[in-house]
């Protein structure tokens, strides 16, 4: 189904809208808490203890409206969405190397691929240059899979769906089973496709070379192949022009306090000799 649009700011039923497309990140005063970020919600609040899904399908849709940040510092405004980021993922999973895929549970890692960043409906999604600790980060995301999977499913199926949920998430979290080495490692590649795709349509006139570290953080040998295929077919764009590279072959500048934040924000990631 497709539905009709009017212009932003035209009648509606005879009321004047705004873009309703548009979902703020919640904003919150103080220390952040689930239950502030859920005060702030348009729509009211999810229902809880239910023994239906459907209040938990209606905080889905906030994955389909709020953006991805990263993008939005290079004013890209109306750039992918975190649930466009997670089902590109969730594909690309499906695809996983012959010599991966003998290895791992595919399945698993689809479902992973689809809740990684599951608590960033009220989260937010933080970026390595927000100056949020990952300490903070990792604790209002641990707290969002909870509130979600106990008091949103946690009476769905007998909690069953909620705590497989929970437990993949804290899988990936983690970062010790292949499964989830994968999954971490399609996330960037995934990032860095998005980048290449953006400069591209940019007509040159945008760099995002800063992205291009995170291909350094790349662990799996399948999945480096993969991100060196990227690189290249970047590098084959910016042919003979001025550009960004911090993937090891370090072209242009980007500030050290940037590199650093970078540095903590990917801490542990990478391959492991």
């Amino acid at each position: 189904m497709s539905p009709s649009a009017t212009e932003n700011g035209a009648k509606a039923n005879g009321v004047v809208e705004t873009d309703l497309g548009i979902v703020p990140v919640p904003k919150v005063e103080g220390d952040w808490t689930v239950d502030k970020a859920v005060d702030t919600v348009s729509t009211g609040k999810y229902t809880e203890g239910s023994n239906s899904p459907i209040g938990y399908f209606h905080l889905l849709e906030r994955l389909k409206t709020t953006k991805r940040e990263g993008w939005r510092r290079f004013d890209i405004h109306r750039g992918e969405s975190i649930s466009d980021h997670m089902y590109r993922m969730s594909m690309m999973t499906m695809l996983a190397p012959a010599s991966l895929a003998e290895k791992i549970d595919v399945n698993r890692c689809i479902k992973m691929a689809l809740i990684h960043d599951m608590a960033e409906s009220l989260v937010g999604d933080i970026t390595p240059v927000d100056n949020v600790p990952k300490t903070e980060k990792n604790r209002r995301e641990a707290s969002t899979m909870d509130y979600i999977t106990k008091r949103l499913l946690g009476n769905v199926d007998g909690g069953k769906q909620g705590e497989q949920i929970r437990a993949i998430w804290q899988e990936y979290e983690d970062s010790k089973t292949l499964e989830s080495l994968f999954v971490h490692d399609i996330d960037k590649i995934e990032l860095l496709l998005q980048m290449v795709e953006y400069e591209k349509r940019g007509k040159g006139k945008l760099d995002l070379g800063e992205f291009t570290f995170v291909k350094t953080k790349v662990g799996l040998d399948e999945m480096r192949a993969w991100a060196d295929e990227i690189i290249k077919e970047r590098e084959e764009f910016w042919a003979g022009k001025e550009h960004i590279r911090r993937d090891g072959g370090d072209e242009g500048v980007i500030t050290q306090e940037k590199e650093k934040m970078q540095e903590a924000y990917y801490a542990g990631h990478g391959r492991k000799e």
